[in-house]
């Protein structure tokens, strides 16, 4: 018999299990404890369990870890980025930011993705598989267990689409936010999406006070078709429209992300008609300078086309801030490291990094 997660089980699956094993109500409150306050390892851990509810729990269920396969930490601004090992041999990275308002970590939703952005390294490979609730809870648990620091926000923005991987990504928040285990109210979680319009509108249903944040990148359908695939199937219109409607239901701003890349979508023109397309939403852009990855060819522009692009966004309107780089010096752009780890597997190499030490 292939055995279960339980630490995946939201609060109202936990009461749901251990009422058909006819347990009292409470057992649910001091198993769900165990995994996501005191984060034990082991049934045998839970010594206010009986013994016997302890082997019935191990022989149906597994309790969910990760291991950090690699840490570095950049010598710059103490940034810390980790690549996790999951029970099947996959990994998936994190990266931990300090900021003055603490500390915000930007984990994977999945092994891979397949929505194939160009300028992304977490796509090159393609999809692998979704992660689960627990092993995204495991990012955030273990970041904490190494750091010695609380996490205090979340940023879903690492590897994989996050809404391609809907329903764990549903119970990860639920379990997140959870006043019984770490309590992260959800106002300190970002969600970004390249665009799945469908499952915009499915989250909006939620009515969750997260974050959403798109991957936009262009100004217009010519531009984004070509580094993007998924505007073949939802283009900036419809996207656009979404996002309105999102606005409507939730009452939460949506945060735009703008990738600037050299002699692509970068020239005043273009922040002129993104411009022209957002007004009126309350629509915040983060502009962020493009990650140099090999396998891409895209480059960035010099900071004075940066801050130019920026003053144009807001000449029109539109507030827009340049995101702050973080970890430059040790492949803190989601996917890089995870690239590198396999390589050097396939060729024996150890893998080289950009700086920083590797702890």
């Amino acid at each position: 018999m292939e055995q279960i997660d339980l630490k995946s089980y939201t609060y109202q699956q936990m009461e749901k299990l251990t009422a058909e094993m006819g347990l009292p109500r409470f057992r649910a409150g001091q198993i769900f404890g165990w995994l996501h306050e005191k984060r034990v390892s082991d049934f045998d851990e839970m010594t206010n369990l009986p013994a016997a509810l302890r082997s019935q729990l191990a022989e149906k269920f597994y309790i969910n870890a990760i291991r950090v396969k690699k840490r570095l930490v950049s010598s710059i601004d103490g940034t810390v980025k980790y690549l996790y090992e999951l029970r099947d041999g996959n990994c998936v990275e994190s990266v931990l930011m300090h900021y003055h308002h603490g500390n915000t970590l930007c984990i994977s939703s999945q092994v891979g993705c397949r929505m194939g952005c160009r300028f992304c390294a977490s796509t090159i490979g393609g999809r692998v598989r979704d992660l689960t609730a627990s092993e995204m809870l495991d990012e955030v648990y273990m970041a904490q267990a190494d750091s010695g620091e609380r996490v205090d926000g979340v940023v879903m923005m690492g590897i994989g689409e996050p809404l391609d991987n809907f329903d764990n990504v549903m119970a990860f928040l639920e379990i997140l936010s959870d006043p019984r285990g770490l309590n992260l109210g959800l106002r300190h979680v970002s969600l970004s999406t390249c665009g799945l319009v469908d499952r915009i509108y499915a989250l909006a249903e939620r009515r969750l006070q997260l974050t959403l944040s798109v991957s936009l990148h262009a100004p217009n359908d010519a531009i984004r078709s070509r580094s993007m695939p998924v505007n073949a199937r939802y283009n900036v219109d419809t996207l656009l429209r979404a996002c309105r409607d999102y606005f409507a239901a939730t009452g939460r701003r949506i945060s735009f992300e703008y990738a600037l890349i050299a002699g692509e979508n970068d020239a005043p023109e273009h922040a002129a008609e993104l411009a022209a397309r957002l007004r009126g939403m309350g629509a915040h852009v983060n502009l962020i300078p493009v990650n140099p990855v090999a396998e891409t060819g895209y480059r960035r522009g010099d900071r004075a086309a940066i801050e130019r692009f920026q003053n144009e966004l807001r000449l029109r309107g539109v507030n827009a801030t340049i995101r702050r780089e973080l970890g430059a010096d040790i492949s803190a752009a989601c996917g890089q490291l995870r690239r590198q780890d396999a390589d050097a597997s396939t060729s024996g190499r150890v893998p080289v990094t950009e700086g920083g030490r590797q702890l």
